[in-house]
């Protein structure tokens, strides 16, 4: 996985340095790790499981941008895999069976979930509080929008404006818009 990790790297970089491509190349590599991936997680028709690597693949194409060069790139790739997969099973609202769930747990990659908790955590840091204590009760915890204005002492029209807004910054400096 060393190999793997360092040609991945190598062509996200030569692709974000201008090389088209080796960008190309890199995401023409990424369908079978990606497939693999959601395979692996899902029990689902192929249908959905293309479906969602091309969506992985526009994202990595789209925030490739938001890759921080210092980290693992597998690690940033296989954390939007899991929010997309997150994010198709929020759609469809299927229910999957927990047979052999430990043995998915056990299998997560331990290291892109710390590295995408403190990439969070980083981005929150950079918001004023009650943003920052907002989009982490209602987006991180799941604590519903009354349940954080209950939970924070403020009115639940506050709680939506400072999701609203610390995402909407937030949104700005990803994208380095700032």
């Amino acid at each position: 996985m060393q190999s793997t990790e360092r040609a991945l790297r190598g062509l996200m970089i030569d692709g974000l340095n201008g090389d088209a491509s080796a960008h190309a190349a890199l995401l023409r590599l990424l369908v079978p790790i990606l497939r693999s991936f959601y395979r692996h997680r899902m029990r689902g028709d192929e249908n959905d499981i293309e479906d969602l690597v091309q969506e992985t693949l526009i994202a990595v194409h789209t925030r490739r941008a938001t890759w921080d060069r210092a980290r693992p790139f597998t690690a940033w790739m296989f954390a939007i895999a899991r929010y997309k997969m997150a994010d198709h099973f929020r759609r469809t609202r299927r229910l999957q069976p927990i047979d052999g769930l430990e043995e998915t747990l056990a299998a997560a990659d331990t290291e892109a979930s710390v590295v995408a908790q403190l990439d969070v955590e980083r981005l929150l840091a950079e918001l004023p509080p009650k943003q920052a204590r907002m989009i982490r009760a209602t987006r991180i915890e799941g604590l519903s929008v009354s349940e954080a204005a209950e939970a924070g002492g403020i009115g639940e029209s506050d709680v939506k404006v400072s999701v609203h807004r610390g995402l909407k910054a937030l949104m700005v400096r990803v994208r380095g818009e700032q």
